[in-house]
């Protein structure tokens, strides 16, 4: 049997511990991963006891307080903690979520925080989107209409309108995407399933006038069809979006035009 190691640099270290205060009487324990580019050392797992009267019910709230109390180093992003923006997307317990809307209370036992996985880290539990927002950015996620805009708005009906809902929803919190296996082999160029909900998000605008364009954009062997609709993404929006429903649509509207 062929044994594959990581290399020394790469291994996660048992780090530091942090004890509740004294006089804590419902204590929860938290092991978070470290790790700083600005040193040489490995990244590590550090475990912090908290006390659950001192904080909020969202694990979210767990790491302002242990930033703001306990250990000032700790580094996440987070921003409108209502679930909105995307910003605190991570991995809580094996599952990529958003902290903000994650209740302490559906973890069990210790709870461990690692970034979104196979991404490039900055640093502790921030992970590089660059390139998923290059990504995102190619796709041109904006209306183009032939016609110019009008004095006020441009109209929809009900039904036209219906058709972009579980689309414009999304946040671009990438947990589906980090979720994706296929994106994890071929992330440079499938375009994953976070970009392709929003590319049909456009797709199915009926205000939008480049249809044909979009799907003769995506029509690549990687950019679409590295899917094979493993359902991933779809099982971790904390948003409750369906990606794998949106890209099924847009390889359907492609043998459309064909036929």
């Amino acid at each position: 049997m062929v044994a594959f190691n990581l290399p020394a640099s790469s291994r996660i270290k048992q780090g530091k511990t942090y004890s509740a205060p004294a006089d804590a009487t419902r204590v929860g324990i938290f092991r978070i991963y470290r790790w700083n580019p600005e040193d040489t050392e490995n990244p590590r797992t550090d475990t912090y006891e908290i006390d659950f009267d001192r904080c909020g019910p969202m694990v979210l709230d767990a790491l302002i307080h242990i930033k703001s109390t306990v250990d000032s180093t700790l580094t996440f992003r987070r921003s409108c903690r209502e679930g909105i923006c995307g910003s605190c997307s991570m991995n809580i317990d094996g599952g990529n979520t958003l902290a903000c809307i994650k209740p302490i209370e559906d973890t069990k036992g210790a709870v461990r925080i690692t970034p979104l996985p196979h991404m490039a880290v900055v640093k502790d539990l921030v992970p590089d989107l660059t390139h998923a927002y290059a990504q995102y950015s190619a796709i041109e996620p904006w209306l183009k209409a032939d016609d110019p805009p009008p004095n006020s708005e441009r109209l929809q009906s009900q039904e036209e309108r219906a058709q972009i809902d579980g689309l414009w929803e999304c946040i671009l919190c990438f947990c589906c995407t980090a979720g994706c296996p296929s994106y994890w082999w071929n992330s440079e160029r499938y375009l994953g399933p976070a970009v392709l909900l929003q590319a049909y998000r456009w797709i199915a605008d009926s205000r939008d006038d480049a249809t044909e364009e979009r799907l003769v954009a995506l029509e690549d062997p990687f950019k679409l069809y590295r899917c094979h609709t493993i359902m991933n993404c779809t099982d971790t929006c904390p948003k409750g979006l369906n990606p794998a429903k949106a890209i099924g649509a847009i390889k359907q509207m492609i043998i459309k035009r064909k036929v």
